[in-house]
């Protein structure tokens, strides 16, 4: 199959084979099959954990370290993963369901968490806790 270049709304009737390279802006429907590779924050101590990357890389460094996370999009993912242990983390979304903190202590800790119209919620914990 020769390679194509689009702009504009696309659409398949028999779908897509082979690798898209490049960013998607926009919804994507049906099946995907194949890797996905989120975007990665690398975040060093206290601070934002942002809305703008699927996968959150979280190095300590001093105990208790207080960590943020803005309401995101409805539908949207976030995985925040303890990589590098010079102490502990306390995550406070600002708004949650079910949950007041996730606190990571160790490498290996991790929480992926969903935004819905009522905020984020805990979908999968390894490690961390949440309080």
């Amino acid at each position: 199959m020769a390679s194509t270049t689009s702009s504009g709304p696309v659409t398949s009737t028999n779908g897509f084979i082979g690798a898209v390279t490049g960013n998607i802006t926009g919804n994507v429907t049906g099946n995907v099959t194949g890797d996905i590779f989120a975007t990665n924050q690398a975040l060093s101590g206290a601070g934002a954990v942002n809305v703008t990357d699927m996968l959150t890389s979280l190095t300590t460094t001093g105990a208790a370290q207080a960590l943020t996370l803005a309401n995101g999009t409805t539908g949207q993912i976030k995985i925040i993963s303890h990589v590098v242990d010079g102490g502990s983390a306390v995550l406070t979304p600002t708004t949650k369901i079910g949950f007041t903190t996730i606190t990571f202590t160790a490498v290996g800790d991790s929480a992926t968490l969903v935004y819905t119209a009522a905020g984020w919620a805990i979908i999968g914990i390894s490690g961390a806790v949440a309080a």
